[in-house]
């Protein structure tokens, strides 16, 4: 028995691997990883595999990156953790300000979770807490795009609207007002991105005239419904929709845990559309792929609803172990150096256009219906009809089939559904580029004959 079997034995007798039917694991084998360098994850028996999926978005730099590493290891030497209730440290101080220094304005105020979903339950509770704090406690409810994806805990899980991950747990979940999404794969054959979800904006502005008086804010994953097939739209629908959110009192949640620190392009999505929200939420690559943090950015507005004698009991009592871990706060900080110091948006906008290059000709598969991007996200959209665009039926398992075509020639291009992605590090280079494209039009070739 080969070492990787080894350790995938013992790993099936004793763990419940996320978002997985473990039963798939009979005959599609765990991959147990050794050690993992660059772009590169490098398992027991010489096998390697290219991150195209960035470690489930995280990694922006590298595995074991020796900047971050040196940070990290140089933090764990002095202090590994503390608690953030009556006391502090310089890493989480430092870290804050860095914060909100390169986020837009007027976002002012830093309050950690310990990963993206504590986080949209923060922005949530916090919306919610100041309308109270304000005296007007009917504005507890959320509108959502439809499609949208925000979480696995309850309330995240509850403003999301991916069937897949929502509909077992329907009965536990705070009612939600959904909008239709400005997603441009819907868009009528010659519309431009802009002009699509300029129309599909007349929903959310309708939506809100009729409730804005009940509702304490609206959430959104700006510019990328990234858990729901990658599906996209133009920021002028931020725009309208932070001019419709002022208008009629209600707050705007960016979801940019997925898409924040370059990956659209920008260093966040939100300045696409010269925007800021209310509650900004930061995870994944905040900490390079390195440790689990997340940080919800709001504004001194919102911070004073909160700051009041104890007694009047108007504090946001709400808390984890973890928050602002400090060696979490040293892997943010070098993540943060090798943003600031190495013109990563600049690189990546390379890059970008070198992806877009690399798989222009997928758009002429007949079994490909679309292939969108933005920044260094692009998404391959899998159908069993063209013309139609139906898609293939979901027990059929297309993906899948890239997927698995994937691992035997050195890459990873984990699939969602029918679409396939790529979302890589940003220190990839235009070659391994070229050689996801190959072996991604290889798998699909495979993957869609009959």
């Amino acid at each position: 028995m080969g070492l990787n079997n080894q350790w995938m034995q013992r790993d099936i007798s004793v763990l419940w691997h996320p978002c997985t039917q473990m039963k798939d694991h009979e005959h599609m084998p765990v991959i147990p990883i050794q050690r993992g360098e660059g772009v590169w994850l490098h398992d027991f028996e010489g096998n390697r595999y290219l991150d195209a999926v960035s470690s489930w978005w995280v990694n922006i730099f590298g595995h074991a990156n020796p900047h971050i590493n040196q940070r990290v290891k140089d933090q764990l030497d002095t202090l590994e953790h503390v608690i953030l209730s009556g006391f502090s440290h310089p890493s989480v101080i430092e870290l804050s300000e860095r914060l909100v220094q390169m986020t837009p304005a007027p976002l002012t105020r830093c309050f950690y979770a310990d990963n993206g979903s504590s986080c949209i339950e923060v922005a949530l509770k916090m919306s919610f807490h100041y309308w109270l704090n304000i005296g007007q406690p009917r504005k507890k409810r959320f509108i959502t795009l439809s499609n949208s994806y925000h979480g696995e805990t309850l309330a995240a899980l509850a403003v999301g609207d991916v069937a897949l991950y929502k509909q077992t747990y329907e009965p536990l979940l705070m009612d939600v007002i959904t909008v239709p999404s400005p997603d441009c794969y819907e868009r009528e054959e010659g519309v431009s991105w802009e002009a699509h979800s300029r129309q599909m904006f007349e929903h959310m502005e309708k939506t809100l005239a009729e409730n804005h008086e009940e509702v304490a804010a609206v959430i959104v994953e700006p510019l990328i419904q990234c858990a729901g097939g990658m599906r996209m739209y133009h920021p002028v629908y931020l725009k309208l929709l932070r001019e419709a959110c002022d208008r009629y009192g209600v707050h705007l949640i960016h979801d940019e845990i997925a898409v924040g620190f370059g990956r659209t392009g920008s260093m966040f999505a939100c300045e696409q559309a010269d925007i800021s929200p209310d509650f900004l939420c930061l995870s994944k690559a905040l900490t390079g792929g390195y440790l689990p943090m997340a940080v919800c950015l709001t504004t001194d507005k919102v911070y004073d609803a909160f700051y009041d004698d104890y007694e009047n009991m108007r504090a946001f009592l709400h808390s984890h172990s973890y928050t602002g871990n400090p060696l979490a706060c040293a892997a943010a900080l070098a993540t943060l150096d090798l943003l600031e110091q190495n013109d990563v948006i600049q690189a990546n906008r390379s890059l970008a256009a070198h992806m877009n290059k690399a798989t222009s000709h997928f758009a002429d598969h007949p079994h490909v219906a679309e292939v969108r991007q933005t920044g260094m996200v692009l998404a391959i959209e899998l159908v069993k009809d063209k013309r139609s665009r139906t898609p293939f039926p979901w027990q059929e398992r297309r993906g899948i089939r890239v997927y698995q075509h994937g691992l035997k020639n050195e890459s990873l291009l984990r699939p969602l559904g029918n679409v396939v992605y790529f979302m890589p590090p940003y220190v990839i280079t235009p070659d391994q580029i070229d050689h996801l494209a190959s072996v991604a039009w290889e798998g699909i070739q495979l993957a869609t004959r009959d």
